[in-house]
């Protein structure tokens, strides 16, 4: 369709939810590996080589997620209750299947890492609800404009 029609205002594409990741996760590991140094006590090599993985799992599965959520809520006008199920649902499902990794590379109990991983997931909440909607309106203002590359 053209002129902003379902399949250039709605849908992300795959070179879109890309960029969308690696954004995410760069931005994300700059802010939060300094800051699990400080309040872990772990050190920031270590930190951040699990924080290299974690972000690398952590793009595949926002690849799937969003995926799925664009699928949901097909827009990009979003209310504040749907930013909040998008941002809830991809830090579940992460918690799921990073919590037994954190526990094994920290070598650390599963419910110390699921605090480690509550501190993450409250971080990236409030980080994933600005980014995502701050993100939308760049790509909405860029697709009025025509600018779709």
């Amino acid at each position: 369709m053209e002129g902003g029609g379902y399949g250039e205002e709605n849908m992300r594409s795959i070179k879109e939810r890309l960029m969308h990741s690696a954004l995410f996760e760069a931005g994300g590991l700059l802010m939060v590996t300094p800051l699990a140094n400080m309040l872990s006590g772990h050190g920031m090599g270590k930190l951040g080589v699990l924080g290299g993985a974690l972000a690398t799992l952590a793009m595949g599965w926002n690849l799937v997620w969003n995926r799925f959520f664009d699928h949901w809520v097909p827009s990009r006008r979003r209310s504040f209750v749907q930013r909040l199920a998008q941002a809830l649902g991809f830090e579940t499902g992460l918690v799921v299947l990073s919590l037994p990794w954190v526990a094994w590379w920290l070598d650390i109990g599963l419910l110390e890492a699921l605090w480690l991983d509550i501190g993450f997931v409250l971080f990236f909440l409030v980080y994933g609800l600005i980014f995502n909607t701050l993100f939308d309106r760049v790509m909405r203002r860029r697709l009025a404009q025509g600018d779709t590359s």
